[in-house]
C-alpha cells in the first residue's frame, strides 16, 4: 500500500533491533529516508541499516544515549540539515529492569524512567521545535498497554510508558495548531528478542489474554506506525492505538 510517504525523512530512536527496526524498515519501504538513533552500532544495527538501504532509500546511523538532551538536539538538527527536512519522529528506544516495588532500587527506577520517558521527551522536544517551525510533522511514541493498566513487577516500566501517553497527549495539544500530529502506539507483548527470554508460562499467559490467540509481531506495530505517519491519518492526533490482539480489553 502506498501511503504517500515517499521522499520524507524519518528519525527512529531504538531503530537498531526489535520493534524499532521493524518500524524503520516499514517506513523505508514506504519511501522514507530513515535515520536510526541507538546506543551502539552493532551487528543488529548493521542489519537494520542494510535492510533500509535495500529498500532504495537513504539510511544513516547516529550513536546516542537518548537520555542526553544536548545530544538529542544536535542529532535531530544534524538529520534535518542533511536531508533538508524532518517529517517523522518515532520514539521507540526503551529498556526494562523489573522488580517488585518494595525491592526496586533507585538505580532501577531512574534508568528505566530516564531512557523511556526522558529520552522520549528529549527527542520530541527537539523534533517538535523544528516541526513547529515547518508547520508540519508526525510524531509517534511507542508506549505499552502496561502503561495503561499497570503490570506486576514493572512499577518503573509502567510509570514510564504511562508518562509517555500523558506526554504525547500534551504535545498533541501544544503542536496541533502548527500542523503537527502526535500519537501513541501501545503494543501488548510482542515477539521480540526481549520477549524471547521470558519464562514460557509468562508468554503463555500473554497469549491467553489475547482474543486472537497469538502475540503481535513487530511488523504489526510497524504497519500502524506507518499509517499514523501518513496523510491518511492527518486528522488523527492525541490517540493511543493498542496493538495487542485484544490483550487489554
Amino acid at each position: 500500500m502506498d501511503l504517500g510517504l515517499k521522499g520524507r525523512t524519518a528519525l527512529v530512536t531504538g531503530g537498531a533491533a526489535g520493534i524499532g527496526a521493524a518500524i524503520a524498515l516499514e517506513l523505508a519501504r514506504e519511501g522514507c529516508d530513515v535515520a536510526i538513533v541507538d546506543v551502539r552500532r552493532d551487528e543488529k544495527a548493521e542489519a537494520s541499516l542494510a535492510a533500509i538501504a535495500a529498500a532504495g532509500v537513504r539510511a544513516t546511523f547516529h550513536t546516542a544515549d537518548v537520555r542526553d538532551f544536548s545530544l538529542a538536539e544536535r542529532t535531530v538538527r544534524e538529520v534535518a540539515a542533511a536531508a533538508g527536512r524532518l517529517d517523522v519522529l518515532v520514539c521507540c528506544a526503551g529498556v526494562t529492569d523489573d522488580a517488585l516495588s518494595w525491592k526496586m532500587t533507585e538505580a532501577q527506577w531512574d534508568r528505566v524512567l530516564d531512557v523511556n520517558l526522558k529520552g522520549c521527551f528529549a527527542y520530541c522536544r527537539a523534533a517538535g521545535a523544528l516541526m513547529k517551525d515547518a508547520r508540519a510533522g508526525r510524531i509517534v511514541n511507542i508506549a505499552s498497554i502496561n502503561g495503561l493498566r499497570g503490570k506486576f513487577g514493572q512499577a518503573n516500566y509502567a510509570a514510564s510508558k504511562g508518562g509517555m501517553v500523558a506526554l504525547s497527549k500534551t504535545l498533541a495539544r501544544e503542536l496541533g495548531k502548527f500542523g503537527v500530529t502526535v500519537n501513541v502506539v501501545a503494543p501488548g507483548m510482542v515477539r521480540t528478542e526481549m520477549a524471547a527470554v521470558l519464562p514460557p508460562e509468562v508468554i503463555e499467559k500473554a497469549v491467553d489474554e489475547t482474543t486472537l490467540g497469538r502475540l503481535a509481531e513487530p511488523r504489526d506495530c510497524a504497519a500502524v506506525v506507518a499509517f499514523l505517519c501518513s496523510d491518511a491519518a492527518r486528522h488523527v492526533t492525541g490517540q493511543v492505538v493498542q496493538v495487542d490482539g485484544g490483550q487489554y480489553l
